[in-house]
């Protein structure tokens, strides 16, 4: 029992307290992420709009946060981290409260646009924010902390924001918008560069010369290309699988929220300790590898035709193994290539391919289903992922 306290304590030790003010922030931020996941049921059951309609406004959403990723990342090298955080998260909320005050149609469009392009800045300057405030021995710690109050944060906010939309869609957006703009009154109190000694100023971000940009660093963007594919296939865990569940196994609602609940608890319970295990004992690109390889398993088992509820917490408990292996050592990698002149380029083509894959993903994966069948589906998925984790072979070996 001694042996695995200690490996807890050991595993958040050494952390900057911006560290760990940072993560509160995001914990606080992601709190109130209610509008995203209830957007397609407010727009049709509130506003009573076509699924067509709605879905047109998940895919300007969509596009609004690629643009937001890769114009975010090239304003935080411009202005610096801190900065476009605290302009993020204000203006970001204050345009969820408009959002809410739509009625018109095109009106809706244009503010989730916006909104998507706000929301998304905020990640290439959080993500940089974290590499500075942490050390090379912790990089990857630090960024597995801030996982943990993103899926936290997640849980509270989704098990809440279910419980107001069954009563008023309209306060879910002045809940995301004041959560927005508290987290940035806690931002600027604790981390803004008169208060804290380890943010730098604005004058501090200096061009550097010897600096590579993201788009010619090659190996860099076939890591892109290969996150895209990456996400695309994770993201069928909140999109085509739960329809499977439901469909093909006959599981309940309850039961498929169970087992979406598990993936982030024991991301939360575990993966700190794992981390810390690991980050310093081999080649953290042979645990992507191994992660991926785990992703494509998780889909894989979905076609053993044996017990539904069986298969399905065989199926999380091995993605989320694998998804704890290798998403953190992602960040290790793209940071690795960096330097401060340049990282929020780097954190904004991440950010971008992730927010590629949220577009094409679902939208590809639930065309598979209806005109090939989930079973299909699954064995592509699968396979895809296969052809991911050979890629980040590929890497590991030639880079």
């Amino acid at each position: 029992m001694n042996r695995i306290t200690n490996l807890y304590k050991n595993a958040y030790s050494g952390l900057s307290p911006a560290t760990w003010w940072l993560s509160v922030v995001m914990l606080i931020n992601r709190s109130g992420t209610m509008v995203v996941p209830f957007m397609t049921l407010y727009l049709t059951q509130s506003r009573h709009y076509t699924i067509a309609k709605a879905s047109m406004v998940m895919a300007i959403f969509g596009l609004g946060a690629i643009v937001g990723g890769i114009l975010g990342g090239k304003l935080t090298d411009r202005f610096g981290f801190y900065y476009i955080q605290l302009t993020a998260l204000l203006c970001g909320g204050i345009m969820f409260i408009a959002l809410g005050q739509m009625t018109d149609y095109v009106a809706i469009c244009a503010c989730t646009f916006l909104l998507a392009v706000l929301n998304e800045a905020f990640r290439p300057a959080n993500a940089t924010a974290i590499a500075h405030y942490a050390t090379d021995d912790n990089r990857t710690r630090c960024y597995s902390l801030n996982r943990l109050s993103i899926n936290l944060g997640w849980a509270a906010g989704g098990a809440l924001g279910g419980f107001i939309a069954a009563h008023n869609y309209h306060l879910l957006f002045w809940i995301d918008g004041f959560t927005n703009i508290g987290a940035a009154v806690m931002l600027g109190a604790v981390l803004a560069p008169s208060r804290n000694s380890a943010t730098p100023p604005r004058s501090v971000t200096k061009k550097d010369p010897d600096a590579t940009p993201a788009y010619r660093d090659k190996p860099y963007m076939v890591f892109v290309l290969l996150t895209v594919l990456f996400a695309m296939c994770f993201f069928q865990l909140f999109s085509t699988q739960p329809v499977f569940l439901k469909q093909l196994l006959l599981l309940s609602p309850t039961d498929i929220g169970a087992i979406m609940a598990m993936n982030g608890i024991l991301i939360a319970m575990f993966e700190m300790p794992i981390v810390f295990t690991l980050e310093q004992r081999s080649s953290y690109m042979k645990f992507i590898v191994a992660g991926i390889i785990m992703l494509a398993l998780s889909f894989f088992v979905l076609n053993l035709g044996a017990d539904g509820m069986t298969i399905a917490v065989i199926s999380m408990l091995i993605v989320t193994a694998g998804e704890m292996l290798s998403m953190p050592f992602m960040n290790t990698f793209w940071t690795s290539r960096t330097t401060p002149a340049n990282r929020g380029q780097y954190a904004g083509l991440y950010t971008a391919a992730w927010s590629v894959a949220q577009v094409i993903g679902p939208f590809t994966g639930g065309q598979i289903a209806q005109h090939l069948g989930y079973y299909t589906l699954w064995w592509i998925v699968g396979g895809t992922a296969m052809i991911c984790a050979a890629g980040f072979h590929w890497l590991r070996s030639n880079h």
